[in-house]
């Protein structure tokens, strides 16, 4: 038997080192161009009286938003590949949730106001982002902020607007999908609205959850320059069959009915 070159241990981290940093030389060129040329004409098309003009089953402003998170999940290596159709009109979407990635990969596909944390607002970049695409900022632990946030939910779902949930309430590190608060769900049971479950799956077959999730004490800039130096990889939006209004039975079972959906699909 031959043996094995000397230093041979050392040529894969030095190979995977090298090319990580090709991907940092050729992502943050595009990454500022995505940021300080694309999105200042996102912007000027989104403040301009022509944003509302219909396009197919949108606005302008809503493709506009769109095409732009699209292209920011790209220059971070993400392929991304959608399973299903998102409901129109208004409708509760939720989501298992993975990262900050996730709601950009949501707005790639449909147009919605999501609900976050409130530290999310403070974000570099994301957190500005965020509060343009109308989200609604809650403070987690705080009774009052989750009535108010309840109530302007129901206000845009029966203004036919749609919101986007991540009803565990936190990231898990990737490895499993907790329970889903119920709660949330009470603002589609007085809209009288479908609730769609959402599984977003990274890698071939959700093999790369644990690498796009926070790492333990990572913080969100941490993350966001990791996520930047990865290999590129496939990003799967399944839009699950929805659950109608008067389908299931209360808020805790369409909770329960959700999840189950989006176990399943992240199984499959």
């Amino acid at each position: 038997m031959n043996a094995p070159p000397p230093h041979a241990g050392a040529v894969a981290p030095t190979g995977a080192s090298a090319a990580r940093a090709l991907r940092y030389l050729i992502r943050t060129p595009l990454l500022l161009w995505h940021v300080f040329v694309h999105l200042p004409l996102v912007l000027l098309l989104i403040t301009l009286p022509t944003a509302r003009i219909p396009w197919g089953e949108e606005t302008l402003e809503h493709r506009v938003i769109r095409a732009w998170s699209a292209g920011l999940m790209r220059i971070f290596g993400f392929r991304l590949r959608r399973v299903g159709t998102p409901l129109a009109g208004a409708t509760l979407f939720v989501a298992n949730h993975v990262s900050w990635v996730d709601i950009e990969i949501l707005h790639s596909q449909r147009m919605m106001g999501f609900v976050a944390k409130r530290e999310i607002a403070g974000w570099p970049v994301v957190g500005w982002l965020a509060a343009r695409g109308h989200t609604i900022f809650h403070s987690r632990g705080s009774t009052e902020s989750l009535g108010g946030v309840l109530h302007e939910m129901l206000s845009r779902l029966r203004a036919g607007r749609s919101v986007g949930v991540f009803p565990e309430g936190g990231t898990r590190g990737g490895r499993e999908i907790g329970p889903f608060h119920a709660r949330i769900f009470m603002a589609a049971v007085e809209a009288g609205v479908p609730v769609q479950p959402v599984a977003l799956r990274y890698g071939e077959r959700g093999d790369a959850q644990q690498v796009v999730a926070f790492q333990d004490r990572e913080s969100f800039f941490a993350n966001f320059l990791r996520l930047l130096g990865e290999p590129g990889r496939l990003a799967e939006v399944h839009f699950l069959a929805p659950i109608g209004p008067g389908e299931a039975d209360g808020r805790r079972r369409i909770a329960d009915l959700a999840r189950q959906r989006i176990v399943e699909a992240m199984a499959g």
